[in-house]
């Protein structure tokens, strides 16, 4: 039985139905299979570079450039307190992470304070967070919390392991969007047509965003050792793939705003069927103004997240003094560039695709047959 939570349900054409399942079911099932090809099994998820053991501990005392912290045993050790760019600044009843690294430095302490601990504040975010959704959306939030944990199940068991077992980035990312995309969508919106039809618009602008991507990495020659992040693990974790892990990371980022405006554009398009007495032309004209609309705002939001999340190096780039030529062109930007221009790309790719699916699944009033208009009184007719 089908069930919708937040996309309508309004009648649909039987012959297209069927042909979007034909797709749609084996999209599916391929993607199961891949997964369970590709699925990584138990790996060792080390922390590489990192020989120390982490402890946690509570400062109890500072007295000038040392401090007094107290370990989970009871017993009380004394460590530098950190300074430095980007050191954790630390008072006294802190909970604090220190590093067990003893002898590593002739003369020096056992202990180090690399970090704050922040188990107990982050489990109240996600807390407030749940109930905020779950006060506002009830069971359509309570679902779109089920398909968010199914989402970061996905990355976590599948994703990230498999990449870090040497599988193909681009392959593992667009096996695990897939992934993502069925069970967040039908899980939100429910097993119906309509969710059917923003699935087939997400998949088909994947492919477009993943094309685009794979092509313009090495039109542009690009490696995918930019930052020092990438530098560090391309060091670390020899043979893997630098140049498919940007392709996966953009393909990932696309999933999360083409699921939005592909739902969008379903659900646009089966009220405007189920409210109304248009042709498929004019149902698709009106949706694409929606879409139109939504995919304007929605460039700004996807530019501005990749802008925050690099805003550190945008500010590295205008104290610089390199030409902004070459600032642009260099590696560094370049990879940012791309990841929001075929980001772009395949959002706007995603309305018109989307809307004509969507057009070609609703069963529209004035396709059936049209009631003649009723006979006019003689009381009302001209002589």
């Amino acid at each position: 039985m089908s069930h919708s939570h937040g996309v309508p349900s309004g009648p649909a054409d039987p012959r297209t139905r069927r042909v979007l399942a034909a797709v749609l079911i084996p999209a599916a099932i391929a993607t199961l299979v891949a997964m369970a090809v590709l699925w990584p099994g138990r790996i060792h998820l080390g922390s590489a570079g990192d020989p120390g053991e982490r402890v946690n501990a509570r400062v109890t005392a500072i007295a000038g450039t040392t401090a007094t912290v107290r370990l989970g045993d009871g017993s009380t050790v004394t460590v530098d307190v950190p300074s430095g760019p980007g050191a954790p600044a630390i008072a006294t009843g802190d909970d604090v992470v220190l590093l067990h690294l003893p002898g590593a430095v002739p003369g020096g302490r056992d202990y180090t304070v690399v970090d704050h601990q922040r188990a107990g504040p982050m489990i109240w975010l996600l807390v407030a967070v749940v109930l905020a959704v779950l006060a506002f959306g009830r069971r359509l939030g309570l679902t779109a919390l089920v398909g968010l944990a199914v989402s970061f199940a996905v990355l976590l068991l599948f994703v990230i392991p498999a990449i870090l077992k040497g599988e193909n980035p681009l392959l593992v990312a667009v096996v695990g969007s897939a992934a993502i995309m069925f069970a967040a969508l039908y899980l939100t919106h429910g097993v119906n047509v309509h969710t059917s039809v923003a699935i087939a618009g997400t998949l088909a602008s994947l492919v477009v965003t993943g094309l685009l991507g794979a092509g313009f990495t090495a039109a542009l020659h690009l490696t995918g050792v930019a930052g020092d992040d990438a530098a560090f693990l391309a060091a670390t974790q020899a043979g893997l793939d630098m140049r498919g892990l940007l392709l996966a990371g953009i393909v990932i980022g696309a999933l999360g705003v083409l699921d939005d405006v592909t739902v969008t554009q379903a659900a646009t398009v089966a009220e405007l069927a189920a409210h109304g007495d248009r042709s498929r032309r004019e149902i698709y004209r009106a949706a694409s103004r929606v879409g139109r609309a939504h995919v304007a705002s929605a460039v700004n939001t996807l530019v501005l997240a990749y802008a925050g999340a690099s805003l550190p190096l945008l500010l590295l780039l205008a104290t610089g003094s390199s030409p902004v030529r070459d600032v642009l062109t260099g590696e560094l930007v370049a990879s940012e560039i791309l990841r929001s221009a075929v980001g772009t790309i395949g959002l706007v790719a995603s309305v018109p695709i989307t809307t004509a699916l969507a057009v070609l699944v609703v069963r529209t009033r004035s396709a059936g047959p049209r009631s003649s208009p009723p006979a006019r009184s003689p009381r009302h007719s001209r002589s």
